[in-house]
């Protein structure tokens, strides 16, 4: 399906006739140089690694990935110690699974330290019919138990995209992105509405619930989700019945999740899935957020800030200086500023992972540019994350094969 959309996408993008943003700095502030010094942090991950994904807890960050050989894939981890990542541990392997460079699977530890971890398992013979896979580790990831699905739909469609976050009462919740309503031909962009829906489990790991969010979103864009002092607040790309294509965000309150609503008006309508989603960072009713858009022909990476938990955000803040290709990530810092982060593209061509530090009022520094990457689907999603003092980066090198990198960097004080 992902592969069909971006050939869509790509001329669907010459015919709207998309530009390139050049040269300018966010918000028409003037950009500040921010004192970002970037180390290498060396990560057991060989080459053809690749869909990174970090997730933080109370114990520090934590980078999970996939290895390949042959038809069999391995869902790894590893946890950032004094002396640097521990020894890489495998969550579970199979040679059924579903391995893309957007769609990718993850491992978080829970605030009671015990382990959770998602991936997807090929369901039936079409390309696009896999599962969510969740499993549990209470021993530190020695042992994990039998993975299951949140979803009991039992149809052999689309389910992915998933997105863990830990619940207030120590339970785990989860969303994902379900294909059920999906008619035949989803990979060539068939008809039927894709969902956003949500599974809760409990501190026994039992599932509590399953319900839908959003019963119309975009078909293949990562969702992103934070925990606020209200609870638990998810992002994702919404599908208006003209096609518009803007970022929403729906909120976990008093057991019920609000309508999706817009985080800004952007106004894209678009004929296609951008594969392009949000992130989000959250602490107490402090949120921020990032997205990528393409209205009104621009080309543009943008982040908005919260302070009521995430009912109302702020104005847009341009994060792009050059030119975006979005796949962005956002962390708030500890003064209440934010690292944001997405890949550009320069006037010669290459491209780049990029950060910027932004305030709520808008101000931005210049861009820090953490690595040179692929400007293709190779490059995946970099990821970034607060843990700490520090600033932990984690993105793909290489095209093939491809292998995942780490950095850090302390946070400067202002």
């Amino acid at each position: 399906m992902i592969q069909s959309v971006m050939r869509i996408l790509t001329v669907a993008a010459t015919a709207a006739g998309f530009v390139i943003v050049l040269a300018g700095t966010p918000s028409g502030q003037t950009a500040a140089v921010w004192p970002l010094t970037v180390k290498p942090l060396a990560l057991a991950a060989p080459p053809g690694s690749g869909q990174p994904q970090l997730s933080v807890s109370a114990r520090g960050a934590l980078v999970s990935w996939i290895e390949r050989t042959g038809d069999a894939a391995m869902l790894k981890w590893s946890e950032r110690t004094r002396d640097g990542w521990s020894a890489p541990r495998t969550v579970a392997s199979g040679n059924d699974w579903f391995v893309n460079w957007a769609d990718v699977p993850s491992v978080m530890r829970a605030p009671d330290g015990s382990l959770a971890a998602h991936w997807l398992q090929k369901s039936g013979s079409d390309t696009y019919a896999y599962d969510v896979r969740l499993a549990f580790s209470s021993d530190d990831g020695t042992t994990w138990t039998r993975g299951v699905t949140p979803h009991s739909d039992g149809t052999r469609t689309e389910h992915g995209f998933g997105s863990l976050f830990p619940m207030p009462d120590r339970g785990l919740g989860l969303v994902w992105l379900d294909g059920r309503a999906m008619t035949a031909g989803h990979g060539d962009h068939g008809g039927g509405d894709m969902s956003l829906r949500y599974g809760a489990f409990g501190r026994d790991r039992a599932q509590r619930a399953e319900t839908a969010i959003d019963t119309r979103v975009c078909e293949c864009c990562p969702t992103a989700s934070a925990i606020t002092a209200d609870g638990p607040i998810v992002a994702y790309r919404d599908r208006g019945p003209d096609n518009r294509r803007d970022i929403y965000v729906a909120r976990l309150v008093n057991g019920t999740w609000s309508a999706g609503a817009p985080v800004h008006d952007d106004g894209w309508i678009f004929p296609a899935c951008p594969v392009n989603g949000p992130a989000l960072s959250a602490r107490g009713r402090d949120v921020v957020i990032a997205w990528y858009t393409g209205a009104n022909g621009v080309t543009r990476s943008l982040a908005a800030f919260s302070t009521d938990a995430g009912r109302t955000f702020g104005a847009p803040i341009v994060l792009d200086g050059d030119a975006s290709l979005g796949r962005v990530g956002v962390a708030l810092l500890p003064d209440g500023s934010a690292a944001a982060s997405y890949i550009a593209v320069t006037p010669d061509k290459r491209a780049e992972f990029r950060v910027r530090r932004i305030e709520k009022s808008g101000a931005a520094s210049a861009p820090v540019t953490i690595a040179a990457i692929d400007a293709g689907r190779t490059s995946g999603y970099p990821r970034i994350a607060v843990s700490g003092q520090d600033l932990v980066f984690v993105w793909i090198e290489g095209t093939r094969p491809t292998q995942v990198r780490t950095a850090v960097a302390a946070i400067p004080r202002p």
